[in-house]
């Protein structure tokens, strides 16, 4: 059994890794699932969201609390879903000014962008494919590059007035699904989708109290959209990761390795009249000159490099006691 203070640490980064995945599903281009594959949590949480099955309704029917709490992790998810809720709400508030301006947009897509490639370098290097899976984990993970490469050059489409209800359920199903796929950003599917713009605006308005009754039915309809996709296609992906582990980790990685399109650093605001940047549109572009600017995007992506490195390096080293 565990001791209080191991459990306490347990769950305090459980919580931070859901902070940390609430923040980046906030932001276009960076997928919550990218995260949780990061900190090492992706499999226990798709696992986890999985095991909402049959067997949970006859413990549950049964009176059997523990072995149910047991059986979907329990805690687990409860301490990742409140720092994930956290972190949608604290981003949301921020997001439009840490992204309007340009140098403080083109090193946060510098950072994200290098944690993504040295992430996705460490998991490739895990990736042990065995027979024919030799050949066909390095196609999927083109395939993955190729597909997350496509959807993130989707334009957004525009919004004449607020979503109805039905739309907001069916685009929760959806945003969900690649919000838990990593490399593909469930925030650039809403932008696409035309729903972006008015979800982020529910936390600004409830804080101020505007609407307080159609801001929560908003996020309560969208909610159960997301609650419904997300059981339905984590099971999926537990399947998929039981029986094809090294074919669907390749696929994941290409997802994240396509998806560093839509976090290039150096881009040209084509809407330069319009204020939100969640109503804006950019060109990729090379930088220009290697002035301060771009001296401090190319720092920001090493630096985020070499913290993923870091840190892997300091968990296996101090793994080695305990595997030995």
């Amino acid at each position: 059994m565990k001791k209080p203070s191991s459990n306490w640490r347990s769950d305090a980064k459980t919580v931070l890794c859901g902070l940390s995945m609430g923040c980046a599903d906030v932001v276009p281009g960076v997928s919550g699932g990218t995260v949780a594959l990061i900190l090492g949590i992706y499999e226990r949480l798709v696992s986890a969201i999985g095991n909402f099955d049959v067997t949970l309704v006859r413990q549950l029917k049964q009176g059997h609390w523990r072995e149910a709490a047991a059986h979907v992790d329990l805690r687990f998810l409860m301490m990742l879903g409140g720092g994930l809720g956290s972190g949608v709400v604290a981003m949301s508030l921020i997001v439009n000014r840490l992204l309007a301006d340009p140098l403080a947009r083109s090193l946060t897509f510098a950072s994200f962008s290098g944690m993504i490639l040295a992430s996705s370098l460490l998991i490739a290097l895990m990736i042990r494919p065995t027979g024919r899976d030799r050949i066909y984990s390095p196609v999927l993970g083109l395939a993955g590059i190729a597909m997350a490469w496509w959807v993130s050059t989707l334009v957004p489409a525009g919004t004449t007035g607020p979503p109805g209800y039905l739309w907001l359920f069916a685009c929760g199903s959806l945003a969900i699904c690649a919000m838990i796929l990593p490399g593909i950003s469930g925030a650039l599917i809403l932008l696409v989708l035309g729903v972006y713009a008015h979800l982020t605006e529910v936390p600004h308005n409830l804080l101020h109290g505007e609407a307080p009754m159609q801001n929560l039915l908003v996020l309560t309809v969208f909610g159960c959209g997301c609650g419904l996709g997300l059981l339905l296609f984590s099971k999926v992906l537990k399947w998929l990761l039981t029986h094809h582990h090294a074919l669907t980790m390749s696929l994941l990685c290409g997802f994240m390795l396509g998806a560093l399109r839509k976090l290039w650093p150096f881009q040209r605001d084509l809407t330069p009249e319009i204020e939100k940047f969640k109503h804006k549109q950019f060109e990729l572009v090379w930088p220009e000159s290697l002035d301060g600017p771009c001296l401090a995007v190319l720092l920001a992506a090493g630096l985020a490099i070499a913290g993923v490195l870091a840190t892997d390096w300091f968990v296996r080293r101090a793994r080695q006691p305990v595997d030995a």
